[in-house]
This record gives C-alpha cells, sequence and structure tokens, in this order.
C-alpha cells in the first residue's frame, strides 16, 4: 500500500531531517519547517507505529491461514513398557519378533514377559476440501488489506495533526510579533505621554491610560508566549521529540498554504479510511460464507509412517499406513446456524458503517470546502482592514504628537490596529488549515 512503500522513504527522509537538526543535547532550540515536522512524525509517532503493528498483525493472521491447503507434518518418539497380553503380542508383531513359541504356548500368551518399545513415527495431515477454510484466508486476505488502508489513513492523520500543531505555532508566533510591535509603539507614546503631562498638555488621566493600555499588551503578551509553549509542547509530542526543546518554526503564514484542490468532492471514495471499511465489509462477507460452509462436507487425508524397536531410538522395523476421512457433522445443536446469524449481522454491521463514512466523508468534503472559501474572502477583508487601520493609526498618532487629538483616540487607534494584525493572522491560519483539512477530508 502507500504507506507501506513510503516506508523506506520516510525513514530516510527523517534520518536526513535530524542530521541536518542541532542535537536536543548540544542546543534546545531546532529549526524545522512543516514538510521536516511531518516527515519526523511519519517515522516516530506511537499511532503510526501501533497501525504498522496492526498491518504485522493481519498479516500473521493471513499466514495462519494457508493450514486451509498445506499439510501438518508431525514427528514423535513414543515410549512404551508393558505387559499387556494384547499390547505384548501386538508391538512384537511391529517389531517383527513374533516366535512359534509365542504362538504355541497359552501360558505364554497369557501371561507374556513385559515388552518394550520405541516408535519413530511420522504423521501427515493433508486438508483436501475444507470450504470455510478457503473463506477463512479470503477473510482474512480481506482483513489485512483493511489493515493496510487504516494504516495509510493513520499517516493522513498524523500529517494533518501536525500541520495543525506546527502552524499554531507559526500564528502564535506571528501575534508575538505584532503585540511586541505594538509594545515598541506604546511605550513612546507613553514616554511622549509622560512628557506633555509634565508639561501640563494632558491630564493625569490621560497620562495613565496609556500606562494602562500598555499593561493590557503586556498581558497579553503573556498569554501568547503561553501559547506558544503549549503548541510547542503538542509538536514535540506528535514528533516524539524531548518536551524541553523549543522549536522554531521555518515557514510562516504567507507560504504555508496547500495548491487549489480541484473538484474535491469528488474524490472523497478514494479515502483510504473508506476503503477500509470497505475491505473490512469485504471481510464480513467472507466471515459469513465461512460461518455457512462449516456445515459442509469435509475431507482430508492422512498418512502415518513408524519405526519400531526395543531399544532408542527405534529406527528397526518400518510400517506405514495413509488413508482419506469423509466427515460431515449434520447438526451440531444450531451452533453452526447461530454462527452464521450472527456472521451475517455483522456483515450488514460493517456495511453499515461503510455507507455511514462514505455519507460522512462528503459531508467533511463540503464543510472543509466552504471553510476554504470563506477563510478566502476573510484575508481580503482582513488585509484591507489592516491597511485602513494602520492608516488611521498614522494619522491620529500625527495628530497626536502635534496636540491635535485625545489620548483616547490614539488608544482607540492602536488598539484597533493590533486587532487587524491578528484578524489577518487568524484568517491566513484558517485558510492554510482548511486547505489542509479539504486535501485530508478528500483522501488527496
Amino acid at each position: 500500500m502507500v504507506m507501506k512503500g513510503l516506508k523506506r522513504y520516510r525513514g530516510i527522509a527523517a534520518a536526513a531531517c535530524l542530521l541536518l537538526l542541532p542535537s536536543v543535547a548540544n542546543a534546545q532550540a531546532m529549526k524545522l519547517s512543516a514538510n521536516q515536522a511531518v516527515d519526523i512524525a511519519l517515522e516516530n509517532n506511537y499511532s503510526l507505529k501501533v497501525a504498522e503493528s496492526r498491518v504485522d498483525q493481519a498479516d500473521a493472521r493471513y499466514l495462519q491461514t494457508r493450514k486451509a491447503y498445506l499439510p501438518t507434518v508431525t514427528l514423535s518418539e513414543t515410549f512404551v513398557g508393558t505387559n499387556d497380553p494384547a499390547a505384548v503380542f501386538s508391538y512384537k508383531l511391529r517389531q517383527r519378533i513374533v516366535s512359534p513359541a509365542d504362538l504355541g504356548n497359552q501360558y505364554l500368551i497369557n501371561n507374556p514377559e513385559a515388552i518394550s518399545n520405541f516408535q519413530v513415527g511420522i504423521e501427515v495431515m493433508q486438508p483436501l476440501v475444507n470450504i470455510d477454510a478457503r473463506k477463512g484466508r479470503s477473510a482474512a486476505a480481506a482483513a489485512r488489506k483493511s489493515a493496510e488502508y487504516q494504516l495509510d489513513r493513520a499517516g493522513d492523520t498524523v500529517g494533518f495533526e501536525v500541520r495543525k500543531a506546527y502552524y499554531g505555532l507559526v500564528l502564535a508566533t506571528s501575534n508575538l510579533k505584532a503585540v511586541d510591535r505594538s509594545i515598541a509603539a506604546m511605550q513612546s507614546h507613553d514616554r511622549e505621554a509622560g512628557r506633555a503631562y509634565a508639561k501640563g498638555l494632558i491630564t493625569k488621566s490621560d497620562k495613565l491610560s496609556t500606562g494602562v493600555r500598555l499593561a493590557e499588551l503586556r498581558e497579553q503578551r503573556m498569554m501568547i508566549q503561553d501559547e506558544i509553549r503549549t503548541a510547542s509542547d503538542a509538536l514535540c509530542f506528535l514528533l516524539r521529540l524531548d518536551g524541553d526543546t523549543v522549536i522554531e518554526p521555518v515557514d510562516d503564514l504567507l507560504s504555508g498554504g496547500p495548491g487549489v484542490v480541484a473538484g474535491a468532492e469528488g474524490v472523497a471514495e478514494g479515502r483510504a479510511d473508506l476503503k477500509a471499511l470497505e475491505a473490512a465489509t469485504e471481510a464480513a462477507g467472507y466471515q459469513y460464507q465461512m460461518a455457512k460452509a462449516s456445515s459442509l462436507p469435509r475431507l482430508n487425508a492422512f498418512g502415518q509412517t513408524n519405526w519400531n524397536d526395543n531399544s532408542f531410538p527405534g529406527l528397526d522395523e518400518h510400517n506405514w499406513t495413509v488413508g482419506m476421512t469423509l466427515s460431515w457433522t449434520v447438526f451440531d445443536g444450531y451452533g453452526a446456524i447461530g454462527k452464521a446469524q450472527e456472521a451475517k449481522a455483522a456483515e450488514l454491521e460493517s456495511r453499515y458503517r461503510y455507507e455511514e463514512g462514505r455519507d460522512r466523508s462528503r459531508y467533511e468534503v463540503r464543510q472543509a470546502s466552504r471553510s476554504l472559501s470563506t477563510a478566502r474572502s476573510r484575508i481580503a477583508i482582513a488585509r484591507q482592514a489592516l491597511e485602513e487601520a494602520k492608516v488611521s493609526l498614522d494619522y491620529i498618532g500625527e495628530r497626536y504628537r502635534s496636540g491635535m487629538a485625545m489620548t483616547f483616540e490614539l488608544l482607540g487607534r492602536e488598539s484597533a490596529y493590533t486587532y487587524a494584525q491578528m484578524r489577518l493572522n487568524k484568517a491566513r491560519y484558517d485558510y492554510i488549515i482548511a486547505g489542509h483539512e479539504l486535501q485530508y477530508a478528500s483522501g488527496l
């Protein structure tokens, strides 16, 4: 499958990324692009390792189904010591040591001396016609296919979650830069307000209002720093990096958008999770056929060859037996009928899950497509609002410095400008995430 085909590439890519990055032991800061983060997560994430283990389990179960057509070979060594008359005579025959005295002496026949027998045996059981076992093999093959698709989808999910965490960190970092710029500007205004107050040009209330706004911005900066630490911790968790690692994003909100997904509404059918549900439904169908076939006749062949001797290891006299067994369980107290009904209900459940998943995927694609379109429009609006807020702030700033504007006018314009920067950052973030969500929902 796709994930298994890319497994080797992922390992090479992730190793290359880690070699290019500074060691955590030598430096706490780690620069990462979004693609590098995804490569590392695809190699290290525990969710993917769990999914890979499930594929390995499915492979092992499919391997077990070869017993449906391959023989079972048993090698044995058996020792028997007995004075049972029938057993003694039987073992003498097998060792080919019966003498006329054994047949002509009634006392020796009824009261034989104890005998020891070492028997080396090879037994072969060969399945010939077992319909239920063949259906079970088909069910295991479909279940393995389902596990492989689940691994593919797990890779998609991890990649999407990593990008959300990565660009969440980029968003918080961008907001921190915006607040830092506002703090620097407000500190300048606060100093100007102090000088104006000292000259008696403004009231104490106006002077204190700039300090209040500066305190608000500093508090906002502390909250954003906490958001950065939280986003970095989430990304470290997904990448299985040390929690003390500080990740510095290389990408920004201008370069992280995915390509436009054309006609994505028609691609959701190819999603790996839907294919996994489809394969699981196929497996459930074979399980139902297997349950029904368990009441059909079975035909098996067997062969056995033995060597018997009175001393270890028992490789003297040889004999063999071959045969065939035809068996048919006509009635087992409704056991087979009940299993068939249970398997049929499980098949219907699996089919319903597939139909539900298919409908949900179509809904998710439509929702993601709307979110992408809305975010694109929001970017244009937020960009225009930021430009207007900047012009307004510059105008009021000039008037304020010349004593022609009130302090509350300046604070209002500065607050609007800071908010406009964050709105544009959020719109760009939402656009990036909506694009990746559309790709994820479409299975691309």
